[in-house]
């Protein structure tokens, strides 16, 4: 208890320092939100810190009950139970270290956490036990004084830096996740179990050394406990070596939608931060597909018209039938609102009857951009969505044209001059404009 005040302080600054470092508050409150998400990025930083003051007050409190005597007493409970009841205010510590975050982020973001999004939670809380169990163990053989701050500093720093070095199965078996959540997106099973089973075994050898037993049978049981350690972590680091940085098995797709009309039928993420504009996201999708329909571009109208958010982090593509736009960014309270709803359709929508380029390389010709970036912005300023795309082309500009103000100028000259012809002329202007782009790119091909 009388270390509370200075764990407990350094949870609540560090949370409010950390978590709203890069994200303002209005950002995170906002959305999108996922509890399974939340969670993960309370946890992160407070593993380490948990798993740390847990061992150092193991420590100290398995030193205490050397010094105590307590071992030279008549046994009247075994050594399992007493020391069980030293540690569990030490285990109490350690999971309100962790706890503590996860009720803050979620009060926080008025989320209601669900046993996948506490998943990452239990998993600390059986670490801190694990820890628990090897600190007491030390301070047995240590002095105290000098091994229960020493074994805080160097837990911390073992957690720590498994991030930061190679191999990469170190920074999956140590016990703070190195995979991140994305949005609708859950660990799987052996993605919390290979770490916890790796700290666990050497946890459970340890403990096997106080089994109440005759000496052979003790000598036989340590050492069937350390093979079976070792084998342990050897299968867990075997499983976690074939995982890539921040790439541990995960599963997608779990976030919950809301749907509304058809043709298309327009999907939003239950939770991404635009479920309430919903039917305004659908009306702007359908009149900027009917606007670009009647101006003379050829569109498919898709069956379905759904939020990019809620695959994860493996984007799907779009297709004829089946769009996926990322329509909680936009509609969002964050995003642009629904001038990024109809940049979304245009780019989604505007095919050419070519590919082109990815990007400019040096000596290649680029004069197919003018043509193309012009038939894009005429389709932009008949939906109303031209200040996204000017902006976005602006950015590719400068990063490639050396004139790339005077680009953007022949591009904006040409578009507005088509906006003056009549209708029935601007239709063929487009696909006149297409054609011509994509001879140019063919042209830059050879």
């Amino acid at each position: 208890m009388w270390t509370a005040p200075l764990w407990v302080g350094i949870v609540v600054f560090y949370f409010f320092h950390a978590l709203h470092l890069e994200d303002a508050y209005d950002e995170v409150i906002h959305g999108p939100l996922w509890a399974p998400q939340q969670v993960a990025r309370a946890l992160f930083y407070f593993y380490a810190f948990a798993y740390a003051i847990t061992c150092g007050l193991a420590v100290w409190e398995g030193g205490r009950l050397k010094e105590d005597g307590v071992w030279t007493l008549v046994p009247g409970r075994s050594r399992f139970r007493v020391a069980a009841d030293t540690l569990a205010p030490v285990v109490c510590a350690g999971w309100l270290i962790l706890a503590l975050p996860v009720a803050m982020r979620l009060i926080e973001t008025r989320l209601v956490p669900t046993a996948q999004a506490l998943a990452p939670l239990l998993l600390g809380m059986g670490l801190v036990m694990a820890w628990a169990v090897m600190g007491c163990a030390l301070g047995q053989f240590t002095p105290r004084l000098i091994s229960a701050p020493l074994s805080a500093v160097v837990v911390y720093y073992l957690i720590t830096k498994t991030g930061q070095v190679d191999p990469v199965w170190l920074r999956h078996v140590s016990g703070a996740p190195d995979t991140s959540l994305a949005f609708g997106e859950q660990y799987r099973a052996l993605t919390l179990l290979v770490p916890f089973l790796f700290t666990a075994s050497v946890a459970v050898a340890v403990a096997v050394w106080w089994l109440p037993a005759a000496r052979a049978v003790q000598r036989g049981a340590r050492a069937a406990a350390g093979v079976a350690a070792m084998t342990v972590m050897v299968l867990c680091a075997h499983a976690a070596s074939g995982w890539g940085y921040g790439n541990g098995p995960v599963s997608a797709g779990h976030a919950p939608d809301l749907c509304a009309g058809t043709a298309p039928r327009v999907c939003v993420a239950a939770t991404g931060g635009a479920q309430n504009r919903l039917d305004e996201i659908r009306g702007e999708i359908a009149r900027s597909i009917t606007t670009l329909r009647r101006v003379g571009v050829n569109v498919a109208v898709p069956a379905t018209v759904s939020d990019s958010l809620l695959t994860g982090r493996h984007k799907k593509r779009s297709n004829q039938t089946e769009w996926w736009l990322p329509l909680s960014h936009q509609a969002g309270d964050n995003g642009p609102g629904m001038a990024g709803v109809r940049y979304g359709v245009l780019l989604t929508a505007v095919r050419f009857p070519c590919s082109f380029p990815r990007s400019f390389e040096v000596g290649q010709s680029a004069d197919w951009v003018v043509n193309h970036d012009a038939a894009m912005l005429w389709a932009a300023l008949a939906v109303g969505a031209d200040e996204p795309y000017l902006a976005w082309r602006r950015g590719e500009y400068g990063g490639t044209f050396q004139n790339a103000g005077q680009v953007l100028e022949k591009v904006e000259q040409r578009a507005h001059d088509a906006r003056r012809l009549p209708a029935r002329e601007q239709s063929a202007w487009f696909h006149a404009e297409q054609q011509k782009a994509c001879r140019l790119a063919q042209e830059t091909a050879l």
